[in-house]
Order: C-alpha cells, then structure tokens, then sequence
C-alpha cells in the first residue's frame, strides 16, 4: 500500500485493514475511533481493489473509503493528503506546562512538557522543538519521546558555560509555562524504514536516537539495529542504563558505548574513534540506513568515511546536513 502525496508506503496483509497496517508501520494516520464514524482516516483510492468490511462490497477506483473499514485485495495506491512525509509538519507555536526538571547527569537535565491538545500536536521520531524565551534567541533541543507519547521529553545540557542553555533549565525549574514551537527538523521517520539502521550520536544527540529507538520497538521493527553513543567520559553517558536495557530486552537491537577518555577540548581524537567503532562493525554499507546526532564536525567526518566505504548519500540522515551545510 502506498500513500499519496506523501509517497509512505507499508504492507497490508490479508485481513487486516488499512489502518492497522499502516499505524503498525508507524505511519500516523488521523483517526479518533476504530468503527468508521469519526471519518478522520478517510482515503480515496488511486488504484487497485480493495473491499469494505463493513458490507463486503468491493471500492471502486476514485471512491472515498474509511481506511479502517477497509482491507486491500490487490496492491494499493490510496491519497489522503494528512498523512505527511518526513519533514512536512508546519512548525506551530504551543505553551507548554512544565511537568517536571530533573538533573540526571552532572550536567544534563531530563525536562517533561505537557502540551495542550496533544492528540492534535503531530511531530515525527528524531524531530526537534525550539524553546522560545522572552528577550532571547530561540533554542534548539531534540525531541527524546516517541511520537505517540503523551508528554514531550527534552534532554538539556546546561552549565554556567552553555548560557543560552542554562537560562532555559533556570527559567523551567521556576515551574513557569514556557512557548515552544514544533516541529523541526527533516532527518526523522515517518514510516519504519525496510532496512538495517545505524544510529550515531555524540553527547546529548542521544535524545535523538532515544526518539527514533522507542519508535520503531512501538511498531514491532526486526530489521538490526545498532546503536553508538560516543562520550568523553563514562559519566557523560547520562542513560546507559536505558541504552543497556534496550540491547538486552529487544533482539534486534545492538548498543555500543564508545569512550573517549580524552581532555581534548575539541574532540578530534575522540571523532575518529567513534568513526573507527561505526567502520568497523562490518555491515554492506550499501543496504544500510545511518541516522546521525552531533557536532557538524562529527557529523561530516562519519559521513566521508561512510559514503567512502559505499554508503548511499541518501542514505544518511542528520539535521547538521539542514542547519549547517558545508560550503
């Protein structure tokens, strides 16, 4: 089954409607209820043969259907324009509740937003909000929740020597409301991808891969996953223990923890580890799909030596592609 305009697509097996096969892909289709009144997943057929359940009457092409009344007989090509491809959401501007600040590492804060309507706020895995402050530029934070979860989770990195950052954590630990604005960001899933993925994140990129990762346990993905977190140092690694977690529970799904051990402030030494560790896990680069969170040094030297070892350029993904290309 392939979804229009956005061009998703997802298996739809015998006997199972439309709906069910493209939420369990992890496709977010609109929809309030599972009986077809609420008309919310409402589609219309482009091509192929599919039957409504409700009277087991066949739909004819151009015809409106209610995609969990229905189930596919052939191949399918259905258009329903709410259904969005990766990147596509229009940034919206919310006031979000402070749930809850908790420091989890020495220098880096778990925050909890509650947003109003969340059943209407529609973001996608590994995208991110800005914070928006009066009197102060806006800043950019990863997204650490799944899609379909009911509040909002930010992994911030605060000291006194991240300002910007810091006036965050100070103004949200006051318990006042704050304005956010989402989402952001085109290196994201909109639907599970039919391939092995490698995630690549430095420091706090991790909020990222935590997104992605608890999406796709939430649509059943079995393809392999492996998953690198690169630190300076051992407590740097603020949630080893859920990464740990993750590679013991879910079968597909390897963690390795990368330290650096090194004071070099700029990390060069410990870039090339991580990318030594990535290079050598032995994958057919070509089949694979890399998602990666860091620094735009970071990013762009895994990225060389990735698409040098035979890796698709569109196969890697990364907001520092968007917001800070190279020349």
């Amino acid at each position: 089954m392939r979804l229009q305009p956005s061009g998703l697509a997802c298996q739809a097996a015998p006997g199972r409607d439309l709906l069910s096969a493209a939420v369990t892909s992890g496709i977010r289709v609109p929809a309030a209820c599972r009986n077809g009144v609420c008309e919310l997943c409402e589609a219309r057929l482009v091509s192929g043969q599919a039957m409504n359940t409700r009277n087991q009457q066949p739909i004819t092409v151009g015809e409106r259907l209610m995609m969990c009344r229905t189930q596919a007989l052939t191949d399918l090509e259905l258009e329903i324009p709410a259904v969005m491809a990766s990147g596509n959401y229009q940034p919206r501007k919310f006031q979000a509740k402070v749930v809850d600040v908790r420091s989890i590492s020495h220098d880096v804060y778990r925050v909890e937003l509650q947003l109003p309507g969340r059943r209407d706020v529609a973001f996608h895995a590994g995208q991110y909000l800005s914070v928006n402050l009066p009197d102060a530029d806006p800043c950019y934070f990863s997204i650490a929740s799944r899609p379909s979860a009911t509040n909002i989770e930010l992994h911030i990195q605060a000291s006194p020597d991240w300002v910007s950052a810091q006036k965050v954590i100070d103004a949200l630990t006051s318990g006042q409301d704050v304005s956010v604005e989402l989402p952001h960001g085109k290196a994201c899933l909109a639907a599970a991808p039919a391939k092995p993925m490698v995630l690549v994140a430095a420091g706090t990129g991790f909020a990222q891969m935590k997104s992605l990762v608890e999406y796709l346990q939430e649509t059943g993905f079995s393809q392999p996953i492996k998953l690198f977190w690169g630190v300076r140092k051992h407590e740097d690694m603020y949630l080893r223990s859920l990464a740990q977690q993750w590679h013991d529970d879910w079968a597909p799904f390897t963690f390795l923890p990368v330290v650096g051990d090194d004071e070099d402030n700029d990390w060069g030494g410990h870039h090339d580890q991580l990318v030594r560790a990535v290079l050598a896990t032995g994958f057919d680069w070509s089949a694979v799909e890399v998602h990666a969170s860091g620094s735009p040094t970071m990013v762009y030297t895994l990225m060389d030596a990735l698409l040098e070892a035979g890796l698709p350029t569109q196969a890697f993904f990364s907001d520092v592609l968007e917001y800070a290309p190279r020349g």
